[in-house]
């Protein structure tokens, strides 16, 4: 399992789940190449707006399955909005919501075999992260003008610390789109990488005497990081808006 026949290198790679690769055959990608990570955008997309055109076209007053878990998404995400960012965030409620729908379908799709995760890219988290980090931005000054720098001016802090206070509080900010998007990309890669370094020793048991033991006990751990998989998927999507929402509040309410 360790060497491949040429007896050259590892004959398995965890991370060759993670390239993005042309859907129809090629070796080069451009901007407009259809590859596996668009097509499993495409679906997260898809699969979202199913569940909304199901789950709200009968509108039944006792609620089926699929109108009850688009009723308690909504809700949900429609609270969190109001609960941290105020009911004055809540005309951004619709962008927010997006994003959420939009992460959480591409983690729990990514659980499929043979699926790709768009979110375990940088490249995708970091336009989410940028975007928001544009929108908060630019939200702040429209609404507070000039004010909006106050959010960087500790004034509960003594005369002589503010202005390194203020520059702490400068960088911080132009960070949070890194942060945003690393977390959310390194969680959901770190996870899918270890479910196949596990995998890669359940076939043990068909060439070996050790696999015996070992094949069992990778299943074991297959099974149980597929079960914290499911729920990192949720808890990132949960920590991506969350996130959005407390950065939306320091936009709408710089100084409190």
């Amino acid at each position: 399992m360790a060497a491949d026949q040429h007896g050259e290198g590892l004959a398995f790679h965890p991370m060759d789940q993670f390239i993005v690769r042309p859907l129809f055959g090629g070796d080069e990608l451009s901007f407009y190449t259809v590859s596996n990570a668009t097509l499993w955008m495409a679906l997260a997309v898809i699969a979202a707006a199913l569940l909304f055109v199901t789950g709200t076209r009968g509108r039944a007053i006792v609620p089926t399955r699929i109108q009850s878990i688009a009723e308690l998404a909504y809700g949900f995400v429609h609270k969190m909005v109001e609960d941290v960012a105020g009911k004055d965030a809540l005309k951004f409620f619709p962008y927010i919501f997006t994003l959420f729908l939009f992460i959480v379908f591409s983690n729990f799709l990514g659980l499929l075999p043979m699926a790709f995760t768009p979110t375990s890219h940088i490249a995708v988290t970091a336009v989410l992260a940028v975007a928001v980090f544009l929108t908060v931005t630019i939200v702040g000054f429209v609404k507070n003008g000039v004010g909006f720098l106050g959010l960087f001016w500790v004034s509960s802090a003594p005369l002589a610390l503010r202005p390194i206070l203020a520059l702490i509080e400068v960088i911080s900010y132009f960070v949070r789109p890194v942060s945003h998007s690393i977390r959310l990309a390194g969680n959901m890669m770190a996870g899918h990488a270890v479910i196949k370094v596990f995998a890669a020793f359940a076939p043990l048991i068909l060439i070996s005497g050790i696999g015996i033991a070992v094949t069992p006990l990778s299943i074991i751990a297959i099974t149980a990081m597929y079960g914290l998989e499911i729920l990192v998927a949720f808890i990132q999507a949960y920590v991506f808006t969350i996130l959005t929402c407390v950065y939306l509040k320091d936009a709408l309410h710089p100084h409190h």
